[in-house]
């Protein structure tokens, strides 16, 4: 039985964009870079039918994701033509967050291959020593193997020597290549621009904690010390229906939470009262607390009851047509997200006086279509843990994004004659 004249690749994903990230941002997170996979599937595929001189079968993509849960990117990845996606655990250790079974993985994918003789060539994109046994068998099956290699940043290997040695053939995708698909992010700047000027929201964030809070933050410091213990242990996960504390370092001042900016009031306001029995503080940007027996609308102001969900404006056929958007043309950026949901809802009210009587109510975004927007954005990876706490800095990015494209709509009613 003879090999069938074609090439099949197998990306180490975690290698190739680690190693791109090294290489324009200087250090190998991914969070360092954006990527263009349709460019770079694209780029993958036309290389590797030059460099084989065969057509392509497919394009293996390998990757980690927490509890093997696909991400946004591998969502995109799995639906473009000639590409399958194989994804490992992502598991975190000391500190560091690690792929498990990514390795193994493609091993049994490079020896199945060579077995059942699907392909001529294969182009290994990876540095694992690990893979040399696959690689091996591969060769032993009378397959030529490819090993590409991306630009190290300091001019020297980033590969295993003896996976180089074993290799038929190996290439290095220099910058110029990578440049193509991937790029480093600007992070001197705002990735997204700002939404016009809200005078409450900078009063909001440039107000001084009031002194309840700062030594309620210190008492959550001292306590979250031995609970963290000196390997960085993660604290306990915040109860539902609550926001996370996010001690401030000394002297530094962080962003307040809504429990912080609970505790701000205005010259001649009364004192905050206490939270009401069996309470807890909503995990939305309304300020204030709500009942736990009561949920939905209960306490709910009128003008804020009436506004419809997303939810209940959306069909079974619209639902369908998002996801697929979500998965094809959302990028997954934060105030991208807060836009992408905005635009949605606007689109599909019945009365568009819901958008003015939405807008007068900044920056306070009504409990359930908030909640219903952080929930949009955590299909996206968005408002999970990172280091071990919950990123603050999203959720005012989504909900920028949010606010500006109700700004623009808001105003565009305005200005449209009667």
């Amino acid at each position: 039985m003879e090999h069938v004249d074609r090439c099949v690749v197998l990306v180490d994903a975690g290698y190739l964009l680690g190693a791109a990230a090294s290489l324009l941002a200087g250090e190998p997170a991914r969070s360092r870079i954006t990527v263009d996979h349709a460019a770079l599937i694209q780029g993958l595929r036309e290389r590797a039918e030059a460099d084989t001189e065969q057509p392509l079968l497919r394009i293996y993509w390998f990757d980690g994701a927490p509890d093997r849960v696909p991400q946004p990117e591998h969502r995109r990845l799995r639906v473009m033509p000639r590409v399958t996606v194989r994804l490992g655990a992502l598991t975190r250790s000391d500190g560091r967050w690690a792929q498990k079974g990514v390795d193994a993985a493609m091993h049994a994918e490079l020896t199945e291959l060579a077995r059942n003789r699907a392909c001529s060539d294969v182009v290994l994109v990876t540095g694992d020593g690990d893979l040399l046994p696959g690689l091996m068998s591969a060769k032993e099956h009378g397959v030529a193997v490819h090993l590409w290699a991306v630009q190290a940043a300091d001019g020297d290997y980033n590969q295993s020597e003896d996976l180089v040695a074993e290799a038929d053939e190996r290439r290095v995708l220099d910058r110029a290549w990578i440049t193509k698909a991937v790029h480093a992010k600007d992070l001197g700047g705002v990735c997204a621009p700002s939404p016009a000027p809200r005078p409450e929201i900078a009063a909001i964030l440039s107000a001084p904690l009031p002194e309840s809070a700062l030594a309620a933050s210190a008492e959550r410091a001292a306590e979250a010390r031995p609970a963290g213990g000196q390997n960085g242990a993660a604290a306990p996960p915040p109860e539902h229906g609550s926001e996370p504390h996010h001690p401030s370092s000394p002297g530094a001042k962080g962003v307040p939470t809504p429990k912080d900016l609970a505790g701000l009031r205005g010259p001649g306001t009364p004192p905050p009262s206490p939270p009401p029995a069996n309470a807890t503080l909503r995990w939305s940007s309304d300020k204030g607390w709500v009942e736990r027996p009561g949920g939905g609308t209960a306490g709910e102001p009128p003008e804020t009851a009436s506004l419809p969900t997303l939810a209940q404006l959306t069909s079974a056929e619209q639902r369908w047509a998002d996801r697929e958007e979500d998965i094809t043309t959302v990028g997954g950026d934060p105030f991208e997200v807060g836009q992408v949901f905005a635009r949605r809802w606007m689109e599909r009210l019945p009365d568009a006086s819901h958008v003015q009587k939405l807008s007068v109510m900044y920056p306070r975004v009504p409990h359930r279509i908030d909640g219903e927007l952080l929930r949009y954005a955590a299909r996206f990876g968005l408002l999970a843990h990172k280091d071990d706490q919950i990123d603050e800095h999203d959720r005012y990015a989504i909900r920028a994004g949010f606010w500006r494209e109700i700004d623009v709509r808001a105003a565009a009613d305005q200005a449209r004659p009667l």
